[in-house]
Formats: C-alpha cells, sequence, structure tokens
C-alpha cells in the first residue's frame, strides 16, 4: 500500500509540474520577447535578407460551404490588392451560385458536385481546378477579408526564402462583449504563439486560415478525410519540413469573431474535439523536436500538446485542492503561479491589443469560462456533426478599414 501512495504521491508531483509549466511559459516569453528587442514597431522580418526580387504568383482558395453571402466582399478585397500576381478560386460547395459572377479572370468560382461537406476535400478540389501551378497558396475562410497590401507584404517574406508564412488575424468585428472575448484570447495566442517565436527565430504556429505555403511542398502533404483541426495534422507536417513557420504581422487577414454565447460554446466544442484527435500528430511533432534537439519543435509540439485553457484551468483547480492534502507549502507555489500569469495575460492584452475595447473587456472573461464549461459538456455532439460557426457580419473592406481609421 506504501508503494501504492508513493507512486500517486509521484504522479501528483509530476502532473502539478506539467500544469504549471503552461502557465510559467508565457511570462517567461513575455521577458524574453523584450529581451531580444522586440518591439511592436519593429517588425521581426527585416532581420532576415532578401534572396530574390521575384515577385511571386499566388493561388488563393476560399472554401464557401451552404453560404455565398462573404463570397463578394472576399472577392473585393482581393481585387483591390496592391500586389496584382493572384488568382482566388471560391468553392462553393452545396451552394446556389446562379447569380454570382465576375468579371476579373483571375476569380474562378467552383460549384463541386456532388456536395463535398468538407474542408480538406474543398482545398482539394481547388487544387485540382488550378488554371496554372502558383508560387504558393493560401488557405482562407468564407468570412475573411485581406488589407489592400496583404499580398504585397506577404510577397516579402517569400522573398527573403520562407516556404511557410502565417499571416496576421484581426477581428472584422469587436463592437460585442463576446466579440472581443473571442478577440482577446486570439490577441493572447498570437503573441505567444507566433509574434514571440518569429522575434526568437522559431517556427510560429498556424491557424486554419491565412497560411500561406509554397506550393510544391504543399503537394508533399496527404491527408485523411477528418472532421475539424484538419491545420494541427498539417502544422506537424510543416513544421518537419521547413527550417521555421514565419509570421508575417504586417500581412492582415480579417476575420469575424462570434458574437453570442451559444455560438462560443459551439466554437469551443469543436476546438476541445479536435485536441483530442490530433493528439498523436502533437507528441509526434515534439519527439521529432526532442530527437533533433531543435527548441522550436519542441515548443510548437508543446503547444500543440497543451490542453484547452479550460481544461488547464480545472487541472489547476484540481492539483491545488490536492495540495491541501498532499504538501499544502505547494499552495504559495501556487498562488505565485496564478498571480503571475494572470498579470502577463493583462499586459499582454494591454500592450498588443490593435483594436478598442480589449483591456475593458478582461472583466468579462468569467463569460468566457462559463462558456468554455458548457462546451464540455457538448462534446459528444462534436464526434457525429461538423459544428459548423454561424456568421453573420457582411462589410467590405473599404468599410471596415475606414471605420478602423476613424
Amino acid at each position: 500500500m506504501e508503494i501504492v501512495l508513493l507512486i500517486l504521491k509521484y504522479l501528483f508531483y509530476i502532473v502539478s509540474c506539467l500544469v504549471a509549466f503552461y502557465f510559467i511559459l508565457p511570462p517567461i516569453l513575455f521577458i524574453l520577447y523584450y529581451l531580444s528587442g522586440g518591439n511592436p514597431k519593429r517588425n521581426a522580418v527585416n532581420r532576415y535578407k532578401k534572396i530574390t526580387e521575384s515577385e511571386y504568383e499566388f493561388a488563393a482558395i476560399i472554401t464557401a460551404h451552404q453560404d455565398t453571402r462573404f463570397i463578394a466582399p472576399f472577392v473585393d478585397s482581393f481585387i483591390k490588392q496592391s500586389h496584382r500576381k493572384f488568382k482566388v478560386y471560391v468553392v462553393a460547395d452545396d451552394c446556389d451560385i446562379s447569380n454570382i459572377t465576375f468579371e476579373d479572370e483571375r476569380i474562378i468560382l467552383l460549384s463541386p458536385s456532388p456536395a463535398l461537406h468538407s474542408k480538406i476535400k474543398s482545398i482539394q478540389f481547388a487544387i485540382s481546378n488550378f488554371k496554372n501551378e502558383p508560387d504558393a497558396m493560401i488557405i482562407f475562410d468564407s468570412d475573411n477579408l485581406v488589407h489592400p497590401n496583404y499580398l504585397k507584404n506577404l510577397n516579402e517574406y517569400f522573398q527573403r526564402g520562407f516556404r511557410v508564412v502565417q499571416t496576421h488575424m484581426l477581428s472584422k468585428n469587436t463592437d460585442n462583449t463576446y466579440a472581443r472575448l473571442d478577440s482577446m484570447g486570439h490577441i493572447y495566442y498570437t503573441f505567444y504563439e507566433r509574434l514571440v517565436k518569429m522575434q526568437l527565430g522559431m517556427s510560429s504556429a498556424i491557424l486554419g486560415l491565412g497560411i500561406a505555403i509554397d506550393f510544391a511542398l504543399y503537394k508533399e502533404i496527404n491527408y485523411k478525410n477528418t472532421v475539424g483541426g484538419f491545420d494541427k495534422k498539417l502544422q506537424s507536417q510543416l513544421a518537419r519540413k521547413v527550417r521555421q513557420i514565419a509570421f508575417a504581422e504586417d500581412a492582415i487577414v480579417y476575420d469575424e469573431k462570434v458574437e453570442d454565447a451559444a455560438v462560443l460554446q459551439k466554437q469551443r466544442t469543436r476546438w476541445i474535439y479536435s485536441y483530442f484527435g490530433h493528439f498523436k500528430e502533437s507528441w509526434l511533432l515534439t519527439k521529432t523536436g526532442i530527437r533533433n534537439l531543435n527548441i522550436g519543435q519542441i515548443l510548437l509540439g508543446a503547444s500543440m500538446l497543451r490542453p484547452p485553457m479550460i481544461l488547464l484551468i480545472l487541472a489547476m483547480l484540481t492539483m491545488v485542492f490536492l495540495s491541501i492534502f498532499i504538501a499544502p507549502v505547494l499552495l504559495y507555489w501556487w498562488a505565485g503561479v496564478i498571480i503571475l500569469f494572470v498579470l502577463t495575460f493583462i499586459l499582454t492584452i494591454a500592450t498588443q491589443s490593435r483594436q478598442r475595447g480589449m483591456l475593458q473587456s478582461i472583466k468579462h472573461l468569467p463569460l468566457l469560462v462559463i462558456s468554455q464549461l458548457k462546451s464540455l459538456l457538448k462534446i459528444k455532439k462534436a464526434r457525429q456533426n461538423f459544428l459548423k460557426t454561424e456568421h453573420k457580419r457582411i462589410i467590405y473592406i473599404d468599410d471596415l478599414l475606414k471605420n478602423e481609421h476613424s
């Protein structure tokens, strides 16, 4: 019996260290960012020399599913690009496109038959219909918009030899409490998983949208058709194939943030399910990093292995409770970890927000926690359904930029 208790005690310490690691890492990265010369006014890409002056041709893929409302605004934002070498492939899956036409020959409208009902299949359908082989391809969601200098700025990263570039996602809408809460989480993870790592010369984490990939490289990657979270497998494979996944802070893509609790719950449920569905890929990248002694791969793999925040918080609270009975002295340690994490979170939002109202919305964070707790109860639904996130905000890039500058 004593041996069993000893094993459980050591297990408690191991789990406590793992949980604490994820709460202590952000403060460490925050300090390293500024010690290494990180500055919001100084773009990290300028440290890399150009190896070519080529003007790259980009193929943009937008996947629309059962909703064509956002196609016209997206295409409009692309037609206004200052970089002119591109084609846009719009995959209108299970959509009526009889009333949609574009005069610009660079806009290719595709309607798969039968319907695909899968983002991965839609991407592959677009690729199979490419008019010519591009230098790089970019994956977007249907509700995205891009800044007029998006491709111009992105081109500079490929000129510097990067083969995979995650572009910078900002919010289309921040005039609602839940939209700001959704944006806040993205600001936090963008800073630690992308901006800091780019500054430190390590691979940045990717998103399911705004990811630009050398086309020859993309063709080396194979997929099984999965429900949600395809970017996890994409990230794992790309991080093992390239020296560094870049983060293009100045190549801005706009995405709609959810505006009500029900939709936020649905989105988080899908993310939690996706985490467990791609655990193997996350561990594979971590193991590769350890074998290669590559700290960038290790940290990227560790971030993929990191449980969703609500699960981390529940794990921490469990460890705090157990500490009362196993090692009360650890309560001081946990108090320090919590205070440090909260202060770092507030500092991050205060220094990294580009849009108004974020810092003031921190007081509404309990709403986000409640929403995530509810999403845990609906995890079985994600196994049975795609749990598509509904979008409502139809806005054109000119109006969006006008509002931002006003």
